[in-house]
């Protein structure tokens, strides 16, 4: 079995999230439960932090490994979803498991429609069913210990409270921020979602609140957090900002990352406390070097300067505001035009994302590879719907959309591809470099 013949029989016989949506969210625990026993409680081997919320988790967690990495500790890194290879998922010291790991995994499974069939290795009644996330999870974890990690930085898939990571008890609990994302599954208002994302708070364990939304939200954690006596931190409380200094040269620099920063230095303050060495060279060390240290992508990640060319995989209203005021920011220091190739998947608020962007840009509506993308041509009808969309042209895919805004643009010009995961995903790919 090749390597891309076991990811094809993963993403097959347990159908991924990433591609097709509500069709493969599995709610519960009880998959996970089973798959743990199995392999022996293998978390339990390592110290883990827990990062959920609705956006800036991926930062978040990959900066948080790259300190600890900095500092000399083994470090587990699980995130979602992949931008280019599966193994972007499950890293040590930020190299990707490898492609003979994953094929032996794939290798022992037996499984139909999502469940493991006949003389399978795990021995688990048939009626159990699968998702691709739980044996992802599975994977990862069991990985982790066989690398013998110190810490496991682990991010939340969806939601928190019946996501798959939720039976890990780490040594801290991160929560970035609320906004409105996977409404259909957590909730249509934020205090919902947001006890949703509580769920990760665990007894006695610190948590860290990234980004204070409203009271109401706010009271939702401190609730949660009495309940069940874990010590509650908000980060962007004055009294407990930390380490808030012109000394660190963060490697991310999209404005969303501010918000970000604050909550990475409250988390390692509270690791600190806990006992854990954490040194100020690691954390500048950390932020400079993150992208490098762990692989991380997508992320306002410059793809060329001449014309500046940025992606971002922000997909939602509380992603967009801060990618929006970026670029109006530097389409005004630069007195240029801006170009935005753009494609949203259908589960998302397409309307209200489509509302907040820029009146005077030109726009080159486009879908990606994936089961949940909007077509490009109804994307399109939604932003002439809307009334402020004058210029624009609609392409098949992400690659013939964006040769065309190069083509357009000038070598002063802005270009923004975003909108969803999956159009930076499939720009990366298309890129040489890959």
């Amino acid at each position: 079995m090749t390597y891309n013949q076991a990811i094809k029989y993963l993403f097959d016989a347990a159908p991924m999230f990433q591609n097709v949506g509500a069709a493969a969210y599995k709610e519960g625990l009880d998959g996970t439960l089973a798959l743990d026993e199995y392999f022996g409680h293998p978390h339990r081997q390592y110290r883990t932090i827990h990062v959920g919320g609705t956006n800036g988790k991926g930062s978040t967690c990959h900066t948080l490994a790259a300190i600890l990495q900095a500092q000399g500790y083994r470090v587990g890194l699980y995130t979602s979803p992949h931008l280019v290879d599966f193994r972007e998922r499950i890293r040590v010291n930020g190299k990707m498991i490898s492609k003979k790991r994953v094929v032996d995994f794939v290798k022992e499974l037996k499984i139909e429609n999502g469940k493991l069939k006949g003389n399978s290795i795990f021995n688990l009644q048939s009626s159990i069913g699968f998702s691709f996330f739980e044996l992802a999870t599975a994977l990862a974890f069991k990985y982790f210990e066989e690398q013998k990690v110190d810490f496991a930085v682990i991010e939340v898939g969806l939601g928190g409270r019946l996501d798959c990571t939720n039976i890990i008890t780490p040594v801290l609990s991160v929560i970035t921020n609320i906004s409105f994302d996977h409404v259909q599954f957590l909730g249509d208002t934020l205090p919902k979602i947001a006890r949703e994302k509580a769920g990760i708070i665990k007894p006695g364990i610190p948590v860290c609140i990234g980004e204070n939304i409203n009271d109401e939200v706010k009271a939702v954690f401190a609730n949660k957090a009495k309940e069940v006596g874990a010590p509650i931190t908000f980060a962007e409380s004055p009294l407990h900002l930390p380490l808030w200094g012109s000394d660190l040269k963060p490697a991310l620099t999209g404005l969303c990352q501010e918000k970000n920063t604050r909550t990475i230095l409250t988390s390692v303050r509270l690791l600190r406390e806990q006992g854990i060495e954490i040194s100020d060279n690691a954390i500048r060390k950390g932020f400079a070097e993150v992208t490098t240290m762990t692989g991380l992508m997508g992320r306002w990640q410059t793809i060329s300067t001449k014309p500046l060319t940025i992606c971002d995989t922000g997909h939602n209203v509380g992603g967009m505001q801060y990618i929006v005021k970026q670029l109006k920011s530097i389409q005004n220091d630069r007195k240029a035009r801006l170009h935005i190739v753009i494609g949203m998947v259908s589960d998302k608020d397409v309307s209200t994302v489509l509302s907040m962007l820029p009146k005077d840009a030109t726009y080159y509506f486009t879908q990606a590879s994936v089961q949940r993308a909007m077509p490009a041509e109804e994307l399109a009808k939604k932003a002439q719907a809307i009334g402020q969309f004058h210029n624009f042209t609609i392409y098949k895919d992400v690659a013939t959309a964006y040769q065309a805004a190069k083509a357009n643009a000038s070598e002063d010009d802005i270009i923004f591809i975003g909108g969803s995961t999956f159009i930076v995903a499939d720009l990366l790919k298309s890129l040489p470099m890959r």
